[in-house]
């Protein structure tokens, strides 16, 4: 998927004097490759766990070192390290666990992003690494893991940092938030077809920030209110599915991990006694679905998949490119082409805004919005009508740039529209309004998502 601006830069490790040293580590760490082993462990549910799936577990742990995250991502069996500390520390942070009477397989690990405590409240913090590490890793574990893993639970611990402009210095602290997904949820995430879907998934997990019950909104600048999900403040006491599974580990592992104090929570999202998180955001969400049935990991769309596309369909996409040229101003450097959006095959379009923008006097979401009315909503129905029969795709992306003046020469953004096919094709027959097919999709400014209320922000 094409992006304006700096692609993620991807985590290296460097091992270059280790390599001698780490070969004599490798009897004490008991594996090759930086995971735990089944020698380990004492409590036996645990290491019959670890053993079972112990090849799973590495390609796993390999699949997370190779991924690319905006920022470095260090796995961890300890979370809050420094990054100065992160290339030495014992980095087998993928391990079976108990956590409140449950059997968890737990990711761990530490992520060096510094966010600002000022700008981005803590709700939008909490959500960022989610999305940018959780929501990644979620997906292979759906790839790698067998969706009927002997466990009661898949949580995720990780560690970010938080910046914030004191009087004459800044100051930087941690947190740390958990995730743990019934394992149903887990594996049906990156399938999931809406925000909504993902949500409700995320309203009947259980989320902590510092060591207290949150409740995430995903795309709000503030969390939702815990007695609205049915959330009590304190933790509970949950008893295994399975009772094979009840019995206590000789190391309890503290998921939730240690509270972290910061001197800069969002006066919107501070916590109150008991771990009471209060929501300033526009309204409540239902309370939470029933739990979802297991949905087997499907295969994920890749890229190879788009290829395919591609070379099957190059001639109509040649035609399709010359039909859109000089009508609908696609940008003559990138062509229409198949890519991979959240695991599906889209339809990559680029075009070239004929308004300018005074940078000064707008905002993004002012010109998200007017870039969709009145430029590209008018001329979906035509974009659409354009498509050949046949083509094998689940979304429509189109990327609409706009000039920025002043300094119109060298100031750009990128506004990407993601739309379901099925929602475009509603939209086009003027099934919905403008507004329900922007909800049903994704709208990213340079990269950035953002949420889009058209009436209010024209």
């Amino acid at each position: 998927m094409k992006v304006v601006g700096e692609k993620q830069a991807r985590r290296t490790r460097f091992l270059s004097s280790a390599l001698i040293l780490g070969a004599l580590l490798l009897t004490v760490a008991g594996d090759a490759f930086g995971q735990v082993s089944p020698a380990e462990i004492i409590n036996p549910e645990l290491k019959a766990a670890e053993a079972k799936y112990f090849s799973k577990l590495k390609s796993l742990n390999h699949a997370i070192e190779a991924a690319k995250f905006p920022f470095p991502f260090y796995l961890s069996r300890y979370v809050g390290l420094n990054p100065a500390q992160q290339a030495e520390a014992d980095s087998r942070g993928i391990e079976f666990v108990r956590f409140h009477e449950r059997v968890v397989l737990k990711i761990t690990g530490n992520y060096n992003a510094a966010y600002n405590a000022v700008l981005l409240a803590q709700n939008q913090r909490a959500a960022r690494v989610f999305e940018e590490v959780i929501t990644p890793i979620l997906r292979l574990v759906a790839q790698e893991i067998p969706v009927d893993v002997t466990c009661d639970a898949i949580g995720f611990e990780i560690s970010f940092h938080t910046r914030s402009q004191k009087t004459n210095y800044d100051y930087e602290g941690k947190e740390i938030l958990v995730a743990v997904f019934k394992p149903a949820d887990a594996f049906a995430y990156s399938l999931a077809q809406s925000d909504q879907d993902r949500q409700e998934m995320l309203n009947r997990s259980e989320i902590y920030l510092d060591g207290n019950l949150f409740g995430l909104a995903l795309y709000q600048p503030n969390p939702f209110d815990l007695e609205a999900l049915g959330r009590t403040t304190t933790q509970p006491s949950t008893t295994s599915a399975s009772p094979a599974l009840a019995v206590k580990s000789s190391r309890e592992a503290s998921l939730a991990g240690p509270k972290v104090v910061t001197d800069f929570t969002s006066p919107t999202t501070r916590t109150g006694a008991g771990g009471k998180i209060s929501s300033n955001g526009p309204g409540t969400p239902a309370p939470p679905a029933p739990p979802a049935p297991v949905i087997p990991a499907a295969p994920a769309a890749t890229q190879s998949d788009a290829d395919r596309l591609q070379s099957k369909f190059q001639p109509q996409l040649d035609a399709y490119a010359k039909e859109l040229a000089s009508r609908f101003h696609l940008v003559d450097y990138a062509p229409p082409s198949f890519g991979v959006f959240r695991n599906q095959i889209v339809l990559q379009v680029t075009l070239r805004n004929t308004s300018r923008f005074n940078r000064d006097t707008t905002s993004i979401y002012k010109r998200a919005a007017q870039s969709f009315d009145l430029f590209l909503g008018p001329q979906l129905k035509d974009l659409l009508e354009k498509i050949p029969a046949g083509w094998e795709f689940n979304a429509l992306d189109i990327s609409v740039l706009n000039q920025l003046s002043p300094d119109a020469k060298t100031s750009s953004e990128a506004i990407e529209f993601v739309f379901p096919l099925q929602a475009a094709r509603k939209f086009a027959d003027s099934d919905i309004t403008n507004q329900q097919l922007i909800d049903q999709s994704v709208v990213l400014v340079n990269g950035m998502r953002i949420s889009l209320d058209l009436q209010r922000v024209e």
